[in-house]
């Protein structure tokens, strides 16, 4: 049974950090892209950061970057979202996904293969 569960969310004052993880198990981790979304109330869930299975490639959203680096350690079967210069836009449930292929989370596919279950950020203004 594959899981992706997040930790690392919380709450947090503006311009401040937080580090997400995504522990993933039940599945070839180092075979699959990983990608962080987000969805504020009110609001359609939007892609955040996606990363290669090598690692080698990652991409953002215009809306964060220069501020978040997504980053994968195949070892742990384990990618993390590092957040700084946190804004209260910010706030939101952050998911981490995986699929075999980056387009497919590039795109924000409904056909993700797995989603993890979500971690709530905060950003206090």
């Amino acid at each position: 049974q594959v899981q992706l569960v997040e930790s690392g969310g919380g709450l947090v004052q503006a311009g401040g950090s937080l580090r997400l993880s995504c522990a993933a198990s039940g599945l070839s981790f180092s075979s699959y892209a990983m990608g962080w979304f987000r969805q504020a109330p009110g609001k359609e869930r939007e892609f955040v950061a996606a990363i290669s299975w090598r690692g080698g490639d990652t991409y953002y959203a215009s809306s964060v970057k220069g501020r978040f680096t997504i980053a994968r350690d195949n070892a742990k079967n384990t990618v993390y979202l590092q957040m700084n210069s946190l804004k209260p836009e910010d706030t939101a449930v952050y998911y981490c996904a995986a699929d075999p292929l980056t387009r497919t989370i590039l795109r924000a596919s409904g056909e993700i293969d797995y989603w993890g279950q979500g971690t709530q950020v905060t950003v206090s203004s």
